[in-house]
């Protein structure tokens, strides 16, 4: 619908493009590149200003909570009686130096 706010018909449209031929030349897909990244930054400058106004008009955010401590759900190691080991990781090392 863009072409009827214009009113341009299929004589007007192909006089355009080759004004567009002769005037561009080789150029004429580097143009249209171009002026696609050009509408493709626009959009976005208008989002941009659209988040701006809506966060403006957003109630403030909540405060962070403090950490919460959290309860281990896993039973602690207890050792056994004292005689007797329960893994070789946990029995002590002994150091002896030749004499």
């Amino acid at each position: 619908m863009p072409l009827a706010f214009f009113n341009l018909g299929p004589q007007e449209m192909l006089i355009i493009l080759i004004f567009g031929v002769i005037l561009f030349g080789r150029r004429l897909p580097e143009v249209g590149r171009y002026l696609g990244k050009g509408i493709v930054e626009f959009k976005k400058g208008l989002k941009g200003i659209e988040d701006d106004d809506f966060t403006a008009n957003a109630p403030p955010p909540e405060p962070p909570r403090p950490p919460q401590r959290v309860q281990p759900s896993v039973p602690k190691f207890e050792p056994g009686p004292q005689g007797t080991q329960s893994s070789p990781a946990s029995a002590p090392q002994s150091t002896s130096t030749p004499g």
